[in-house]
């Protein structure tokens, strides 16, 4: 396993669209959150963690045009867009790039197409986020995918740093379990045990040799990384 399952949100009010997008994303492998409105969105968007939003336009509560200008306005959600409507002259292309949208694709659409433009925004968006966190004295290296704390190498299993490197990303909020096994596992859902497992075998690595623990259990919700004061 090298690499977590992209994180799509969908926003469309269409279900047979949406249901048609949703179903051919996850087979390619995509974990596909569904909105049908702004409302719907923006929740879930405060929420969790999205590679890619793909956004229609025409929502029943509000214009998508206005949903991505808040998504663009909020630092803490850093989410490229990819429009997908209707509206096809090139003064609403302009106007959705206006927005801040990162990518605009028109109906109607093939599915292929929608994959491969969500597959590269996501890559350019891992790309652009920092290579390299600090939390407290331990250092994660994203891309050498190695971990030390207080100046000392922790080696851990591919899985337990996924783990980890999902937590350091959330930080400092919480992941609830439901969260790290679709962004590990997806489709492929393990035994009910093993995120317990495997935030064991981390806590060893990463908390019990050293004065304080990092990794914190949040009940009721899952897991998060906390930092000392």
């Amino acid at each position: 396993m090298n690499e977590t399952k992209n994180h799509i949100l969908l926003v469309e009010d269409n279900q047979q669209l949406a249901e048609q997008l949703c179903g051919f994303l996850t087979q390619k492998g995509m974990v596909v959150d569904y909105a049908c409105n702004g409302k719907i969105a923006t929740n879930l968007l405060k929420s969790e963690d999205f590679d890619v939003v793909i956004l229609d336009l025409t929502l029943p509560d509000t214009d998508g045009l206005n949903l991505c200008r808040f998504i663009k306005s909020e630092p803490t959600m850093n989410v490229p867009v990819l429009m997908l409507t209707a509206r096809d002259s090139i003064e609403e292309k302009l106007e959705g790039f206006s927005h801040g949208t990162d990518d605009y694709l028109t109906k109607p659409y093939v599915l292929d197409e929608v994959y491969v433009r969500c597959l590269a925004l996501a890559r350019r968006h891992q790309l652009h986020k920092s290579q390299k966190t600090c939390i407290g004295d331990m250092e994660i290296d994203f891309n050498q995918k190695t971990v030390q704390r207080g100046g000392q190498s922790i080696k851990l299993s591919k899985t337990d740093f996924l783990l980890l490197k999902l937590l350091a990303e959330a930080y400092p909020n919480a992941l609830s379990k439901r969260q790290l096994v679709e962004k590990v596992w997806g489709d492929d859902m393990p035994d009910t045990d093993a995120v317990r497992s495997h935030i064991y075998t981390l806590r060893n690595a990463v908390d019990k040799p050293f004065g304080y623990p990092l990794i914190k259990t949040v009940h009721g919700i899952g897991f998060k990384i906390v930092a000392p004061d």
